[in-house]
């Protein structure tokens, strides 16, 4: 039988917190532990965490200094941290029928760790998203005026080197949140537990998963495209730039030529 949390208590505070680009989770790995894939480690007095490799951390039933002991230690473990969590806060409550959602409390039938990782996997996914939508929301604000140049002219080069940079940061996301993170892919713990299937489908729809991720991979293919058509006009202005050099060089040498042909017969 699967072991439960929290005995005593039929309300338990959840927070999600998406600390860095990464988490080194292998010197964890080798210590106790209460559940893998994802790992859940004890935290605070008596409460838990459940951890991601892509760097977000779920913490349950910690209070505020449990949690900033716990964030401190493990601080080293956290590879290129941000400098400002995304966080998302979830109130658990438990009852026997369970599956009910509304207003950021989650009804649960059982305090067990699986349903604890069910509902990490969804609130872990959530910050990721809200990170990367309010990355790409600052991309889109730098992208507008690329595009609203167009309708004036393509010839100014001084966006270059902003534009490569944009679109090199457009596809590390799209790197991130397809191959990293598997934001719409299922968490394999529904494998060994089909009978939370239901509960992953009411989260994965109340924090719309699939749709934020639906929109952010549009907003993100818009600029992509719209950087990879900025540079294309730049180098073909470039391109086009350098045949004029080339045919006025050698209009040059002719008029040289015929100077030179003019002083000759003189």
């Amino acid at each position: 039988m699967e072991k439960l949390l929290f005995t005593d208590k039929a309300m338990v505070k959840g927070r999600a917190l998406f600390l860095g680009e990464r988490l080194d989770l292998k010197s964890l790995e080798t210590t106790a532990h209460l559940a893998t894939l994802p790992l859940v480690v004890e935290a605070g007095d008596r409460g838990c965490a459940v951890l991601f490799r892509y760097g977000a951390v779920v913490l349950f039933g910690l209070n505020p200094i449990e949690e900033a002991s716990f964030l401190s230690y493990l601080k080293p473990l956290v590879i290129e941290p941000f400098a400002k969590p995304e966080t998302e806060e979830a109130v658990l409550m438990q009852d026997n029928v369970g599956g009910r959602i509304e207003n950021g409390t989650i009804w649960l039938q059982e305090f067990d760790i699986s349903r604890f990782q069910i509902v990490a996997d969804v609130l872990g996914k959530s910050v990721v998203l809200a990170h990367y939508e309010g990355g790409t929301a600052k991309v889109f604000d730098q992208i507008e005026p690329f595009a609203d140049s167009l309708q004036r002219s393509a010839r100014d080069e001084r966006w270059g080197k902003e534009l490569l940079r944009q679109l090199g940061r457009t596809l590390m996301i799209q790197h991130k949140i397809v191959g990293r993170v598997e934001i719409i892919d299922k968490p394999e713990l529904l494998w060994d537990s089909p009978a939370l299937e239901r509960l992953y489908a009411r989260l994965e729809n109340e924090y719309e998963i699939r749709e934020r991720h639906t929109v952010l991979e549009r907003k993100l293919d818009l600029i992509s495209r719209t950087a990879e058509t900025v540079l294309d006009l730049l180098q073909h202005n470039t391109g086009l730039r350098m045949e004029w050099y080339v045919v006025i060089l050698i209009v040059v040498e002719i008029v040289l030529s015929l100077v030179d042909l003019f002083l000759e017969l003189k």
